[in-house]
Order: C-alpha cells, then sequence, then structure tokens
C-alpha cells in the first residue's frame, strides 16, 4: 500500500484515468463494429468522420497507437468506398 499521500492521490486518479479509457475504447470498437455490419452505403458515410474521430481522440490521448488509428481508418474508408 502507498505511504505517501501524493502516491493514494495519484492512485485514485489513474483508476480514474483508467475507467474513462476503457470506457471510451469500447465505445469505440463497438462503433467500428457497427460501420463494418453496415451495407448501406448513405448511413456509413455519416458514421465513418464520427467513428474516426473517436478513433483520432483515442490515438491523441494514447489509449491505442497512432499507427493503429490510421491502419483502422484506412480499413473502414476502404469498407465504406466498397459499398454500393
Amino acid at each position: 500500500m502507498a505511504n505517501h499521500k501524493s502516491a493514494l492521490k495519484r492512485i485514485r486518479s489513474n483508476n480514474a484515468k483508467r475507467l474513462r479509457n476503457k470506457y471510451q475504447h469500447k465505445t469505440t470498437r463497438n462503433a467500428i463494429a457497427i460501420l463494418r455490419e453496415t451495407t448501406k452505403k448513405k448511413e456509413a458515410q455519416e458514421m465513418l468522420p464520427k467513428v474516426v474521430a473517436m478513433l483520432d481522440k483515442l490515438a491523441k490521448r494514447n489509449v491505442i497507437h497512432k499507427n493503429k488509428a490510421a491502419n483502422l481508418k484506412s480499413s473502414l474508408t476502404k469498407h465504406v468506398n466498397s459499398l454500393k
């Protein structure tokens, strides 16, 4: 157990950040799954910018690696462009 007041506060703040990151990461993964299941091009084109923004936000905050975000954005864009 931590001995210093600042270490206790660090533990509390780390837990809060971990929960926030976990929530945002899971929400983004669900949005990606929904976008991949979409078969209508118009719906997918409306969803894509929102999902890309979520990925950029996660990458900016180091929840996911920037290259992973780029790879996901690329594959999702290809998917949306391939729809009819």
